[in-house]
């Protein structure tokens, strides 16, 4: 193929193509779905799985997240194709792509070039906080640039540099604007308390990528991944689009949002197989999706969604076939499990103090209390009496999964395959760290990044008239709040994962992080007042 171009793949996965380029870049085309049978591709992209679709030179893949880390569709890949990834704390990506196979693996550092050809080049950009292992992508083709953010909430700074890395503005750019998160969907809120909570977080990711693409001003902005749609009838009503609000807002809906507040800014809601010709940035439509609308409206997304669900039972079945009830033992495993964790990082343990209630569901399950630091980690068998800042309610049987290996803590959150409870109400991300990692390395890392920021730099804000000499960096990831920062009603919340800080005081007000300096200035500078991005 000669003309450069993109393909969408569905979600977040693409395929560029140009003279003596082919590549895919986190596809996820299998049709088993994804988290323990929970996720799947919507719409789906099954027409896509093709043997010259999978004609490629090489595959490069952001991060370890089994819907952009497509195992069963790189196996099936000629073992002369390489598969690219970032370098990050932990190996888990390598070792997984090792056991099904791959051998040729190649490990990028933040910005070093891989070369498809010899003029082409790609290369990846790491969140800077290692608290998340994600990745942009920087393709360069010809005289065309390609910015993939897949999930990675990448800084002003480093889009930055892509510009410069490439010689010019970018001519695409890939944006996540749909969340993936198990909160508030999957906790004990009443309705109107739960959209709330989702409202907020959504909006705040809208806010967070406008800021970003206002900012960079890409030639044309792609959003994307998915979201994800949920063909299991425990996780049904999760869907996006049966029901007003949600944090799964589709393509649709954020090119809408863009289009409103930059109304200057080229955006393309693009459904899988569509294409983006780079020369001229026309859009290609795959006519396989006439007469299918995304805001066709509630009744036919449900009975778009249910016909679906009807094709992919017989995946839905047997993700529920390889995770069997329990058999006796599963309370010891899960202590020795979970107890293990407690000697991976004394900086972590330090850092939740807290009790974490498990209810655990059908044969063998019981109620088990895991009392996770300050300095170390014990499980209470008989558990339930007393305070427990955080509750998790599931099935034994997926609860099982994660102790005997077959699955990662992080794939159960993802699966949204529990319910939960948190009292006080405030998050807690080293906590959620410690599970989602539970590896030394990557815990270690966090430490060293958090340890090294100088708490005394700051920046100058203005609130409430008030002038004001604040951190520059958040103290949860690192954000320059120089970038991310929105101060309104005399708190500042960083965009970046939408922590807020009293600006009073400098504590935060929703999850558990160490405080924000916060002191008196008396010199003018900008006001970084703004009520809506």
């Amino acid at each position: 193929m000669s003309e450069p171009m993109v393909t969408a793949l569905g979600h977040a996965g693409l395929r560029i193509d140009g003279p003596g380029v082919r590549v895919l870049a986190d596809p996820w085309l299998s049709p088993g779905g994804a988290f323990l049978g929970s996720w799947f591709q919507f719409p789906d992209n099954a027409h896509l799985l093709t043997r010259e679709l999978l004609d490629v030179d090489v595959v490069v893949v952001s991060h370890e997240h089994l819907d952009h880390l497509d195992l069963d569709l790189i196996a099936g890949l000629p073992e002369a194709v390489p598969v690219v990834v970032p370098r990050y704390p932990s190996t888990i990506m390598q070792r997984r792509l090792r056991a099904v196979g791959r051998t040729r693996i190649v490990v990028l550092d933040a910005w070093e070039r891989h070369a498809l050809n010899d003029r082409d080049w790609l290369t990846v950009i790491p969140e800077q906080c290692p608290m998340s292992h994600d990745s942009a992508v920087l393709f360069k083709i010809g005289d065309r640039s390609v910015m993939h953010t897949n999930d990675a909430r990448i800084s002003l700074s480093q889009t930055r540099r892509a510009v410069t890395e490439v010689g010019g503005p970018l001519d695409v750019m890939g944006v996540q604007m749909s969340g993936a998160s198990w909160h508030p969907v999957r906790y004990e809120y009443d309705e109107v308390e739960r959209e709330r909570i989702a409202t907020i977080k959504r909006i705040g990711k809208f806010k967070a990528v406008t800021r970003l693409v206002r900012q960079v001003q890409p030639r044309l902005v792609m959003p994307y991944a998915g979201p994800p749609c949920f063909l299991d009838d425990d996780l049904f009503e999760l869907n996006s689009g049966l029901h007003p609000g949600g944090i799964f807002p589709d393509q649709g809906e954020a090119v809408a949002w863009l289009a409103d507040r930059i109304p200057e800014q080229d955006a393309v809601c693009l459904l899988p197989g569509d294409r983006i010709l780079l020369e001229d940035l026309s859009v290609v439509r795959d006519p396989h999706w006439n007469g299918f609308a995304l805001d066709a409206g509630p009744d036919e997304r449900r009975r778009y969604l249910k016909e679906y669900a009807a094709r992919r039972r017989p995946a839905v079945d047997a993700a529920w076939a390889a995770n069997p009830e329990p058999q006796p033992g599963l309370a010891k495993r899960f202590k020795e499990h979970v107890e293990s964790l407690g000697t991976l990082s004394e900086y972590f343990l330090a850092r939740i103090g807290m009790t974490l209630r498990f209810q655990v569901m059908g044969p063998n399950g019981g109620l088990w209390d895991a009392h996770i630091g300050p300095d170390r980690v014990w499980v209470d068998l008989d558990g339930g009496n007393g305070h427990a800042d955080y509750r998790l309610t599931l099935d034994g049987r997926w609860l099982d999964g994660v102790v005997s290996g077959r699955t990662r803590w992080e794939e159960l959150l993802l699966s949204l395959r529990f319910t939960a409870r948190r009292q006080p109400d405030r998050y807690n991300d080293y906590l959620v760290g410690l599970f989602k990692h539970a590896d030394r390395a990557a815990l270690r890392a966090v430490e060293l990044f958090e340890t090294a920021r100088d708490p005394e730099e700051t920046i100058e804000i203005n609130s409430g008239g008030k002038q004001l000499s604040v951190s520059r960096y958040c103290p949860h990831a690192g954000e320059d709040l120089a970038e991310t920062g929105v101060v309104l009603n005399g708190v500042l919340r960083c965009l970046g994962h939408n922590f807020e800080f009293d600006l009073a005081s400098g504590q935060c007000l929703n999850a558990r992080c160490d405080p924000i300096v916060v002191r008196s200035a008396d010199v003018a500078y900008e006001d970084y007042e703004d009520a809506a991005v």
